[in-house]
């Protein structure tokens, strides 16, 4: 007796599971009245839905950590008198000298001179650049008024290379700003051997664009 009752009990669980083989629910189609066929199955697939609330996904975030700032100002034409352009110069900042020159008196010596290598004589010099060829800068109120408001900072003395470091904005090649400095130093301290830039990026384009 304990055998047929547990054959039975086999045969009910294989028969209902027999109905969710697969991964499908099998259910009975109903059978049309009077019919003599046995009802065939119907299989329906079973879905399963999957939420999330997206808190594993953070906010993507920049590489850079600096941000980078276009100038976008409006500027004095280059028809304008002088007036207009002094105006609006005025209302822009001058670039900052950050070496340490404006503690020194600019020293104007003719090109040819015989100076010695030093860096407070270097920076005399680089003071004295900034005013003799001023038209590069935005050192004067008229130039930052047409749109010129870079400067020129000493950086090191790397041996016999001066290092500089060009920021704002220039109408000349940025290239042709540095030739022109490296000139005017070379002139008169012949020990220099190169002056360089100490980022090369500062002599390109894009450069020329960025508000400092």
């Amino acid at each position: 007796m304990p055998s047929i009752l547990n054959s039975l009990l086999f045969l009910a669980i294989a028969a209902s599971s027999s109905r969710y083989s697969s991964g499908f629910l099998t259910s009975p189609s109903p059978q049309c009245p009077g019919s003599t066929t046995s009802a065939r199955k119907q299989t329906t697939p079973l879905v399963v839905l999957y939420g999330s609330d997206w808190s594993g996904f953070g906010v993507l975030e920049d590489d850079d950590d600096d941000d980078i700032f276009i100038d976008r100002r409006e500027y004095a034409k280059e028809e304008d008198d002088q007036e207009v352009k002094a105006q609006v110069g005025a209302s822009l900042d001058t670039p900052s000298i950050d070496d340490g020159s404006t503690a020194f008196e600019p020293l104007f010596v003719p090109a040819g001179s015989q100076l010695e290598m030093d860096e407070e004589t270097v920076l005399k010099i680089l003071n004295a650049c900034r005013e003799e060829i001023g038209t590069l800068f935005g050192y004067t109120a008229e130039n930052r008024g047409v749109g010129i408001t870079g400067g020129v900072d000493y950086v090191e003395l790397d041996g016999p290379v001066v290092v500089l470091r060009l920021k704002g904005r220039f109408w000349h090649e940025r290239t042709t700003v540095l030739s022109r400095v490296s000139n005017y130093l070379q002139q008169r301290i012949p020990e220099i051997i190169d002056v360089t830039v100490e980022d090369e990026w500062q002599l390109t384009n894009e450069a020329n664009e960025v508000d400092f």
